[in-house]
């Protein structure tokens, strides 16, 4: 079960398995808000493409420079 623990400025803390999680709030569903519970599900890229746009995606958000690392 996921549970949306606190949310502290554009960051929501997520409760997932017993562990804390920060995620952007602009990855969650508009209007969350602390104390509901969500629900995911993986869907696997159509294609290679597909993947490489979301990873690019996600590379954009990550912070970049001193102390960082790429995957």
């Amino acid at each position: 079960m996921i549970v949306v623990d606190r949310i502290e400025n554009e960051t929501a803390v997520l409760e997932v398995g017993g562990r804390m999680m920060d995620v952007p709030i602009s990855e969650l569903p508009p209007g969350v808000k602390e104390g509901d519970r969500l629900a995911f599900t993986l869907v696997p890229p159509t294609s290679t493409d597909d993947a490489e746009k979301r990873l690019a995606r996600l590379r954009a958000k990550t912070p970049q420079g001193p102390g960082s690392f790429d995957l």
